[in-house]
Order: C-alpha cells, then sequence, then structure tokens
C-alpha cells in the first residue's frame, strides 16, 4: 500500500468525531460531515483495492514457498537414496540443486510472511475505516434533525415575538394560542436537550472506543519492542 494512502487512512480513523461535530453545529449543516464521510469512502474503496493485490500476492508467495518446499523434500529423500546406490556423481549435482530450492524456498517463505504482515493490518484498518464511516453517518443523521429542531425553534420564536405583541389587547382567544404556541416551544426545547445529550454520549463513546484502541495499540508495540530486546539480548 502506497504511503501517502497509509497516511490518509491513519488520519481518517484518528480523526477528532467531537471536532467534526462541533463545527458541522458552528455551521448549523451537516456539509463538514458530509466532507470526511466522502473522504472516507473514497480511501476505503482506495483500500480494498490495495488489500486485493496485496490479498494476491499474499497467495501467490504461498503456493510458491509451498512448491519449492516440496521438491526441496523430495530432492533431499533422493539425495540419500543416491548415496545408498553410490551415485555420488548424481548426489552431488542433486545436492546443489538442494540447496538453491531450499535458497529460494526461504526466500519465498520470507517475502510471504512479510506481505502477509501488511494484509492483515490493512485488513485491521479497513474494519477500523468501516466503523468510523457507521459512526459518522449515524451521526450525520442525528445532527441533521438536531439542526431540524433549531430551525423549527426558530420559526415558533419568531411566531411567538409577534403574538406577544397582540395579547397585550387582552383577547383570551389569542392569549390562548399564544400559550399553547409557548407550550410547543418547551417541548422543541426538551426534545433539542435530549437529542443533544443522546449525541454527545454517542459521540463521547466513539470517541472512548478510538482512545481505548490507541491505548491497547501503544501497549502492544511497547510489548513486542521489550520481546525484541529480550531476544536480542539472548542472541548477543
Amino acid at each position: 500500500m502506497a504511503p501517502g494512502l497509509f497516511e490518509k487512512i491513519n488520519t481518517l480513523i484518528s480523526a477528532n468525531l467531537h471536532g467534526i461535530v462541533d463545527r458541522a453545529l458552528e455551521n448549523n449543516s451537516v456539509q463538514v460531515m458530509d466532507e470526511y464521510i466522502r473522504q472516507v469512502e473514497r480511501n476505503l474503496e482506495a483500500l480494498e483495492d490495495s488489500a486485493a493485490t496485496v490479498g494476491g500476492t499474499v497467495k501467490t508467495l504461498k503456493r510458491k514457498y509451498e512448491e519449492f518446499a516440496a521438491a526441496a523434500e523430495k530432492l533431499d529423500r533422493d539425495i540419500d537414496t543416491l548415496i545408498i546406490k553410490g551415485k555420488n556423481d548424481l548426489a552431488a549435482a542433486a545436492q546443489a540443486e538442494l540447496n538453491t530450492k531450499q535458497q529460494l524456498s526461504q526466500e519465498y517463505y520470507e517475502q510471504w510472511q512479510s506481505q502477509e504482515e501488511q494484509y492483515q493490518k490493512m485488513l485491521d484498518m479497513r474494519l477500523k475505516l468501516e466503523s468510523r464511516l457507521t459512526t459518522i453517518k449515524q451521526e450525520r443523521e442525528h445532527l441533521r434533525s438536531l439542526i431540524e429542531l433549531a430551525e423549527a425553534k426558530k420559526v415558533t420564536l419568531k411566531t411567538v415575538k409577534s403574538l406577544d405583541a397582540l395579547s397585550s389587547v387582552g383577547d383570551e382567544q389569542i392569549s390562548s394560542l399564544s400559550e399553547q404556541i409557548r407550550a410547543r416551544i418547551d417541548r422543541e426545547d426538551a426534545k433539542l436537550d435530549m437529542a443533544t445529550d443522546r449525541l454527545s454520549e454517542q459521540v463521547e463513546e466513539a470517541v472512548r472506543g478510538s482512545e481505548v484502541e490507541r491505548q491497547l495499540e501503544e501497549r502492544r508495540k511497547r510489548l513486542l519492542g521489550a520481546q525484541g530486546g529480550g531476544q536480542q539480548s539472548s542472541e548477543g
């Protein structure tokens, strides 16, 4: 996978949902969330293409390794047979060929393992990016509902201001209507508060999940680093 794509995907995965939601609220628009969604979808498609390519390479390298390993194993048995039969010249030639096959087998094995590790990382990144995409799409719908509620509240408030002037005339019917509208505003406020609390909780939960993943990843790196240091010391 290209380093540029790797960096873009890491940036998208580690994006601060709080910041995205805050900007959307400030602008009273979901456009900033739509842009994030478009970027995720674009890079997710590129990641899947790259993962498919690397996955194919992994299968090819594994097959090559297994072919050379099997050929080397057979050749090793044949050399024993040639030696027993006293065909030393043929055994020497077979031994030279065995050395070549074993070297190639080892090279294919190392390449296979390296590509397999890269492939698993890409699959893990795809899973995280898909999860991020699902989360932001859900939050977009919640935020869109919040904005609609806020717009409805603005319209209602404008109506109330005009009714306040009329209510001073003393018409009971108009006063009653004014109270009804005020009651609707109270309900809209309650809905807005509940929706806002729910959105904050969901965003906080998503962010906490990302923080936990980051902490676990740091722990893995530290443990793997400690193991690597221990192995180097023992080899020394």
